[in-house]
């Protein structure tokens, strides 16, 4: 077995995270590698609703600086198309979802309040269901499989590179700083490390002596037949997240996670299950016109979420040269903002945009042990499953 070149910046992970990170560095002539277990984006990074929207988040404003400008930054398609909708079957809906207009207009962006006609107007597809809704001037969604196609052609375009089925099973470190990831092809020698591995960011800081805490969750996706499209193809609501793709199909997510138990080796299984009924059945409700569309396909990737569900982006103590980063579930939209973050973090020591201090990994300082199960994020009957 030939051995593999380091690195001066080693990326554990090939999602949507580990290749924004790697595709900024590199723009920036840094010599960067992404290591992937599997395939680029064989998890939730390529499967997800395509949101662009997280007005909740230190990164918001950067995210939103960036997503317009992404197609000429990158030089690859990423579909993105502006604004949002969110319909609401109740009033206690309407009053919930007018959190994000108030959240949204504080930094600077604005919405738009609609009553059932405007709704109907704007959304062709909804129905007598709906009692208003909102518009917000913000966001947008974009292709998860085009964009994160894009980071990886990009950043190859910089010079940086990508190896795809090398599974990380250990790291050497030396005075406090990691010098090499061990893999099942061989060390590889590195200056920086960042740890952007999704589900399995956890187990491998864990390894470095400083555990980010996550629990995994493996989310469905379903897929309709082409309708005739919107004016606007970011429609939430229902609990439900997606969008129409250019084409007309109609790709949604959302409802209850199947917390999974993951394997050390491998990629877990993603079989079809009872919930992609359970996501038709609300997506019905939410566009009405739509109902007698067929779910032509549906997919699943695995998330990871941290116990108060906001990310990890931050250096580890144990490890002057490690950089550990989860997005806690909501890592596509925030990808441009969060490789920006952690190249600042890898270069410069911080992030230079935003105050991302609610990001440090020092929360969880005193949590407790059993903190999954007192959450009740319990792995379900399908691990056994998993390695039947």
């Amino acid at each position: 077995m030939s051995e593999i070149k380091g690195a001066s910046v080693v990326i554990v992970g090939g999602g949507v995270t580990g290749l924004s990170a790697g595709w900024w560095l590199a723009r920036d002539g840094v010599d960067v590698l992404v290591l992937e277990k599997g395939l680029i984006g064989w998890e939730a990074s390529g499967r997800n609703g395509g949101g662009c929207s997280h007005h909740h988040s230190p990164l918001f404003a950067e995210e939103q600086r960036l997503w317009p400008i992404m197609d000429e930054l990158l030089g690859y398609p990423t579909e993105f198309r502006g604004e949002r909708i969110r319909l609401a079957a109740s009033e206690h809906q309407m009053a919930l979802y007018g959190r994000a207009l108030r959240n949204a207009e504080r930094q600077g962006f604005q919405s738009a309040v609609l009553d059932v006609k405007q709704a109907k107007e704007m959304v062709p597809l909804a129905g007598d269901t709906v009692v208003g809704g909102y518009h917000y001037k913000f966001g947008g969604h974009a292709n998860p499989h085009r964009t994160l196609q894009g980071y990886a052609w990009a950043m190859q375009d910089h010079g940086g590179r990508i190896l795809q089925h090398t599974t990380v099973t250990g790291f050497r470190s030396e005075g406090g700083r990691v010098t090499a990831v061990e893999t099942d092809r061989g060390p590889i020698g590195c200056d920086s490390l960042v740890l952007a591995a999704g589900p399995q960011t956890g187990r491998l800081s864990a390894m470095l002596g400083q555990e980010v805490p996550v629990q995994s969750a493996r989310c469905e996706m379903i897929v309709t037949e082409p309708l005739p499209l919107m004016p606007l193809g970011g429609v939430d609501g229902c609990g439900l997240y997606g969008r129409q793709t250019l084409r007309g199909n109609l790709a949604y997510g959302g409802g209850p996670h199947e917390w999974l138990a993951l394997a050390e080796e491998g990629t877990p299984a993603k079989p079809t299950t009872p919930l992609m009924l359970h996501m038709g059945k609300r997506l019905a409700e939410l566009l009405p016109k739509a109902a007698h569309a067929r779910i032509i396909r549906s997919w699943a990737g695995v998330i990871e979420n941290t116990p108060d569900g906001r990310p990890v982006i931050d250096r580890l103590d144990a490890q002057a040269n490690v950089v550990v980063a989860t997005l806690s579930s909501v890592g596509f939209g925030l990808s441009p903002a969060s490789g920006h973050a952690i190249r600042d973090l890898v270069l410069d020591g911080a992030c230079s945009f935003a105050d991302i201090s609610s990001f440090k990994l020092s929360r969880f300082a005193e949590l407790e042990p059993n903190w999954r199960e007192l959450q009740g994020w319990q792995a379900s009957a399908a691990t056994a499953m998993l390695s039947a």
